[in-house]
């Protein structure tokens, strides 16, 4: 699995994308609503930050801020580090390891965003794992 290109894990998996001008608040309820925890932040259609939980936690709350006045692109990660749809998973499970981060963005060429890697993804290899596991177990127990 960590063989396979990025496009694959992603399959089709939705995403929030916004614009650096939309409230923290708003941004807040479409990562509720679509089960994300980050948000791919553009301006003109191109990457431009990530916003995260932890973001929302720390630059927003522990900050005290208002998050209907305050706007996306004041709080987001500004250039966050990306990847293209053709690389394998293994590269982005190294690239949240090496720069202790959770989700990385994944863009076209010309930059726009078409999804995001998160660890989560990572904790699906490892389930998938185990469940292969316990199925060649429970093959083992029943021959024996």
């Amino acid at each position: 699995m960590p063989t396979r290109p990025i496009h694959h894990v992603l399959a089709e998996r939705p995403f929030v994308n916004v614009s650096i001008f939309a409230s923290v608040r708003e941004v807040t309820r479409l990562m509720q609503e679509q089960h994300c925890s980050a948000a791919l932040i553009t301006e003109h259609g191109v990457l431009t930050g990530i916003f995260t939980e932890r973001d929302a936690t720390f630059r927003v709350i522990a900050a005290g801020l208002d998050p209907d006045a305050t706007a996306v692109g004041e709080v987001m990660t500004h250039k966050p580090l990306t990847l293209t749809e053709d690389k394998p998973f293994g590269h982005a499970l190294h690239l949240m390891y090496e720069n202790r981060i959770r989700h990385v963005p994944v863009v076209d060429t010309a930059g726009r965003p078409v999804g995001v890697v998160t660890a989560r993804d990572a904790l699906l290899l490892d389930a998938l794992d185990f469940n292969t596991e316990l199925i060649r177990r429970e093959e083992i127990t029943v021959i024996l």
